[in-house]
């Protein structure tokens, strides 16, 4: 609720919002306060009984943090530059991809003719079928094969007048965003599959930076599609027609015209993104083993024959959180211009 819609309420009703936000805030800052806490207790102090207040009723200890520090729970350090690897790139590819993306549906008029799109999945499904049982190719040759030919055949099929209905900017749109509706052990199952297919080829993807950064752009598109195009749509048309009318090409009035004007929703959508792809676990989870584990798969797996070693968890799990907020910080001021007063000026 904005501060002009308070000025309306009573005295008694604007205390009663104050309480409400004041209950909030307690309710979502209170397990980050049991984590950082429980990261400073000892094994007997988290234990031994409810003791919440650090200096008055226990010792607090690093050593939690040592035993991080010293990889006696797993390589901590390797796996949180892992983390910072993979999120950096995949945030940044998916930002940048996502961004040309949605400015291609904001500009530009796409129409998708409903029977190219059958065109494509029948013969990206009977040419796979060929190829691997008729011809004897393995499934990831017939795969590339078939869907080379299904996608030309589809671009050709689209120029063709087919019967039934015709697919806009909005139904493109919808479709990217419908991708973050499957339950994501379905997909991050079928991607498992898929990249053991690839690695009989040779090209290991299971376990390595390229599939996991891959995984995790494909994961990001959506959201950036979505977040970008409103940010582009502010974008003031007039400024392009200008330049347009100079013969500036079009690359050029993307990435020195709209790029530099929509940079504050850039910078937020990439926050956004390096958020997600930092705290994700089912793709990493399965997608993983030793190698390029990333912080979460850690941070779960901090228990020992004993049981869940929670002042070990909390303290991984403290200096997971920290980067992030540190970003949040850095960023907060351009994440409130770009996500609460349309990024454009």
């Amino acid at each position: 609720m904005s501060g002009q819609g308070l000025t309306g309420l009573s005295p008694w009703s604007r205390r009663l919002v104050a309480v409400g936000v004041l209950v909030w805030c307690l309710i979502t800052v209170f397990p980050l306060y049991w984590v950082v806490v429980t990261a400073f207790k000892t094994p007997p102090g988290v234990v031994g009984g409810p003791t919440y207040l650090p200096f008055i009723d226990f010792t607090p200890t690093l050593q939690p943090f040592t035993d991080l520090y010293q990889g006696i729970r797993g390589e901590f350090f390797h796996t949180f530059l892992n983390s910072t690897i993979v999120g950096l790139s995949a945030a940044a590819i998916a930002t940048a991809i996502g961004a040309m993306a949605a400015y291609a549906l904001v500009r530009f008029e796409f129409r998708v003719r409903l029977g190219a799109g059958l065109v494509f999945f029948l013969l990206a499904l009977g040419g796979y079928l060929l190829f691997n049982a008729t011809f004897g190719f393995t499934r990831p040759q017939a795969l590339l094969l078939a869907f080379p030919i299904a996608l030309i055949a589809a671009v050709v099929a689209n120029r063709l007048p087919l019967p039934g209905p015709i697919l806009g900017n909005e139904d493109i749109l919808f479709w990217f965003v419908s991708q973050r509706m499957f339950p994501p052990i379905v997909t991050a199952f079928a991607l498992y599959l898929l990249y053991s297919e690839i690695g009989r080829l040779g090209f290991q993807l299971i376990d390595s930076f390229v599939g996991l950064t891959l995984c995790y752009v494909a994961f990001s598109l959506p959201i950036v599609v979505w977040l970008m195009r409103d940010f582009f749509e502010a974008v003031p048309i007039e400024v392009e027609e200008a330049a347009m009318v100079d013969n500036v090409p079009s690359w050029r009035i993307f990435f020195g015209i709209v790029v530099p004007m929509s940079m504050n929703g850039l910078l937020a959508t990439f926050m956004i993104t390096l958020a997600f792809v930092w705290n994700e676990f089912l793709f990493a989870l399965f997608l993983t083993n030793s190698r390029w584990q990333t912080l979460p798969i850690l941070v779960a797996g901090q228990n020992s024959q004993r049981g869940d070693e929670w002042w070990a968890i909390s303290a991984a799990a403290l200096v997971a959180i920290v980067p992030m907020m540190i970003m949040a910080g850095l960023l907060s001021r351009m994440m409130r211009s770009g996500l609460l007063l349309g990024a454009i000026k």
